[in-house]
């Protein structure tokens, strides 16, 4: 695989608390530059960058960003507002308590009305591999696929680690055949980029790989 493929696995991310939109069409403006899969965003910068782009790229944002402890209720709320504003595509934080009480039951039915809300948009579902226990990993593949989200994802890059191979190995043979992986947190060459796709990978969320491409210095998520 040449880089300019390896860029339709991208979200090109920018997610910090002090991101302004000044930086935020600036990763518009590479993500379409680059041909990345989508820029991936603060929700409150979802209207204004989907304006800006047009049908030039998707808009991704993030929901029960990072902690995921919000209530469903909530998060339900902020899909939808995302998508009235113009979100083609929602990466989910799971409550990571339930997950700990083994209250699976609630964290499905939360993945399953987000993804009723989605309708036919991309729902990504982020369970924070680092948090989790192998055991628990395996059964979030289980709840992530009977929820029928279209990706499980490892990692928000706010918690004490990202993406790793062997977590996403793991999740690539343990999620249902609908469902796809997103790596994301830590991606900070273009060597480990094409391993996590061979892995299994079908996205990446990164701030890196674009800036090395510009060659920029490579830092952040």
């Amino acid at each position: 695989m040449e880089k300019e493929e390896l860029f339709k696995y991208v979200d090109h991310t920018l997610l910090t608390q002090t991101a302004t939109w000044e930086e935020i069409k600036q990763i518009c403006d590479d993500a379409i530059a680059y041909g990345t899969a989508s820029v991936c965003i603060p929700p409150s910068y979802v209207k204004q960058a989907s304006e800006y782009v047009g049908q030039k790229m998707d808009v991704c944002t993030v929901i029960g960003f990072p902690n995921g402890y919000n209530t469903t209720a909530v998060k339900e709320f902020e899909t939808k507002d995302a998508i009235a504003n113009g979100a083609d595509e929602i990466d989910m934080v799971i409550n990571i308590g339930w997950v700990k009480d083994k209250r699976f039951d609630l964290v499905e039915n939360e993945i399953r009305t987000l993804k009723e809300a989605c309708g036919n948009r991309i729902l990504k579902v982020i369970i924070e591999t680092c948090l989790l226990t192998e055991e628990e990993k395996i059964k979030m593949c289980e709840v992530v696929t009977n929820a029928g989200a279209d990706f499980i994802k490892t990692s928000t890059g706010f918690s004490k680690a990202g993406a790793t191979f062997e977590d996403v190995k793991l999740m690539v043979d343990n999620v249902g055949e609908d469902v796809q992986v997103k790596a994301a947190g830590g991606i900070a060459s273009f060597d480990d980029a094409f391993k996590f796709v061979e892995i299994g990978a079908t996205r990446l969320g990164t701030s890196r790989i674009v800036k090395l491409a510009k060659n920029e210095k490579a830092s952040g998520y």
